[in-house]
């Protein structure tokens, strides 16, 4: 097999953090069989939350979308897996995923228009819609529109 010389085949951004993400997913093993969950009584996968901000503050800011998707996984008692946010030039926007245990939240946002979108997608324990109500003080929208879907419906 030919190998192409300028690609590095050795991993080399193994970082102290990416160990920590590690080691916090390892232990997840859980001897339920199902997550799926009841909600108004429909047994289901998860809910699945579209949250668009419109008007919404701080949208290009990498760092501060990072610690709010913190926060939102903390109030929600989810578990953080991972997460992935992309800084894009020159309009500053933000695209973005927290990987969970129970799902993600995914994160897009277009600081020219003021508008953010959000997928918080979330099975088992926890509970999506306290994302929704970190978003709404982290980013101080004019207006917020949320859409629910109840993914895996079994009826």
């Amino acid at each position: 097999m030919d190998v192409n010389p300028s690609i590095d085949l050795q991993c080399k951004h193994h970082t102290p953090a990416m160990e920590e993400r590690i080691d916090a997913s390892v232990g997840l093993a859980d001897t339920r069989k199902d997550y799926f969950i009841q909600r108004n009584g429909v047994r289901c996968a998860g809910s699945h939350l579209i949250v668009d901000l419109w008007g919404a503050q701080r949208i290009d800011e990498l760092g501060y979308i990072e610690e709010t998707l913190r926060e939102c996984i903390r109030a929600s008692g989810a578990t953080l897996l991972h997460i992935h946010l992309h800084h894009f030039t020159p309009n500053g926007g933000v695209s973005g995923v927290a990987v969970l245990a129970e799902s993600h939240i995914s994160v897009h946002t277009w600081p020219e228009s003021g508008f953010a979108a959000f997928d918080v997608f979330m099975c088992g324990d926890a509970d999506p819609h306290k994302a929704v109500d970190v978003l709404k003080r982290a980013f101080d929208p004019a207006r917020v529109d949320v859409g629910e879907h109840l993914r895996g419906r079994m009826e």
